[in-house]
């Protein structure tokens, strides 16, 4: 809400944006046109003041000239004057003379007179010729004035065309924008908290299925519904090779509302996933969450947060489908070293060092499985970041493959010769067993 102050009265009121808009409109344009008028008198002043001008200095050329040819005149008759004196003078000492030359005389002022005509003449054609140029000047300045009082009236409606097309595109958009904004509140105002989780849980389920068949066939991918411990997770994934699981994963989704009070933060809830983990003896835990939205240590990509809780990882929504790729393809390495434990242990073998070489062997998978996380996760940083660093993100990617690839040298490398080597009594067991198959 904006507050104005009447000029008239000096009290304050209150009027909304919209309103605070209309009059601040009303008053761009009535400033707007006031400003066009006071130009437009500005131009019409001075194009007055330089054909005044103009004319003037015309004038005043024309009676420079006049004056001129005037002087000329009268210099012309004080010649005649002058003449006709000596006439007079020459008629009274020499009459005989004067009637020998008064034909020649005669001739000379009909000559004198000749050239005054002539140069009337031509004092009279610059005096038209000069007011033609004038009148041409005047004409040319004049239709100039008319040209840019007609541009000014064609600028001043493509302007009122342009704050109408403005107008109505401002009002068109603010009523989408606030269309969209209602709409956003109402189904926000109709979201109860457990409608905003379950649409994350369909979200993530849609997810799933949508490659089930393809990349999971023999997956199980369900909701837990088991709440026999107290409490339950939201979904379990569990895949197997020939009857033997190789991953399982307990899978939490978190959001809230905007207007939610109480705002929640991701660690508030990796206690219980933890718990629920270990209850369904699932070996992965992964928070889906929109909590913390504002939080860059959740943004980047794939979160490792094994320090707080072992092999626990939080991500966002997009990269539902990437954690369950990554960790099923890093698992499905130890399929067959679970097949050969299995077996091992059905036949009631003494398996200290080979459990004990086989913990090493994850332990060395794991550092090298958590390394390429790292270099995943920078890899993913990098790419929201700025597409000038795919250089690095490739030097990022290379090494995660490296790792990846030591990782799948070690599990190449354990065999079960390595395994029972020092150990008589699990070498003598498996050639018992190889025997008996």
């Amino acid at each position: 809400m904006k507050e104005l102050k009447c000029p008239k009265c000096g009290n304050l009121f209150s009027v909304d944006e919209a309103d605070y808009a209309s009059i601040l409109n009303q008053v761009k344009t009535q400033e707007f046109e006031s400003e066009i008028k006071m130009r437009l008198e500005e131009i019409q002043k001075q194009n007055d003041a330089q054909q005044e001008a103009a004319t003037l200095k015309i004038s005043q050329k024309f009676e420079n000239q006049l004056n001129d040819k005037r002087i000329e005149l009268s210099q012309k008759d004080s010649e005649i004057a002058k003449l006709q004196s000596q006439i007079a003078a020459f008629n009274q000492a020499k009459m005989l003379e004067i009637e020998t030359e008064r034909l020649k005389s005669e001739q000379e002022i009909a000559r004198l007179k000749a050239v005054i005509e002539q140069n009337n003449t031509k004092i009279q054609v610059a005096i038209l010729e000069e007011q033609n140029k004038a009148k041409d000047q005047i004409q040319s300045k004049e239709n100039a004035l008319v040209e840019l009082r007609s541009q000014i009236e064609v600028n001043q409606k493509e302007a009122t065309i342009r704050e109408t097309n403005i107008k109505e595109t401002y009002e068109r958009q603010l009523k989408e924008k606030q269309e969209l904004v209602d709409y956003y509140k109402e189904l926000k105002t109709k979201l109860s908290t457990k409608m905003i989780g379950e649409s994350l849980e369909a979200h993530c389920s849609n997810e799933f299925n949508r490659v089930r068949t393809t990349m999971y066939p023999n997956a199980y991918f369900e909701k837990d519904n088991d709440a026999s411990g107290g409490s339950k997770g939201d979904f379990i994934f569990r895949d197997s090779i020939d009857g033997v699981e190789y991953i399982s994963i307990m899978f939490e989704m978190k959001n809230e509302m905007d207007t939610t009070a109480t705002k929640h933060k991701n660690e508030d809830f990796f206690a219980k996933l933890d718990k629920d983990r270990n209850e369904k003896k699932c070996e992965y835990a992964v928070l889906v969450s929109l909590l913390e939205p504002d939080n860059d240590f959740y943004n980047e990509g794939i979160v490792d947060v094994s320090y707080r809780y072992p092999k626990m990882f939080v991500v966002r929504p997009q990269f539902f489908m990437p954690i369950i790729a990554l960790l099923s393809h890093a698992s499905k390495k130890s399929v067959e070293y679970k097949k050969e434990l299995i077996l091992a242990r059905q036949q009631s073998i003494d398996v200290t060092n080979f459990e004990n070489k086989l913990n090493d062997f994850r332990e060395k998978f794991g550092n090298h499985y958590s390394r390429a996380c790292d270099k995943f996760n920078k890899a993913i940083e990098e790419i929201d970041k700025t597409i000038k660093s795919l250089e690095k993100m490739k030097a990022d990617l290379l090494s995660s493959e490296n790792y990846l690839r030591l990782a799948n040298n070690d599990t190449e490398d354990l065999t079960i010769k390595r395994l029972t080597r020092g150990n008589p009594t699990m070498k003598q067991k498996f050639d018992e067993a190889k025997n008996n198959n």
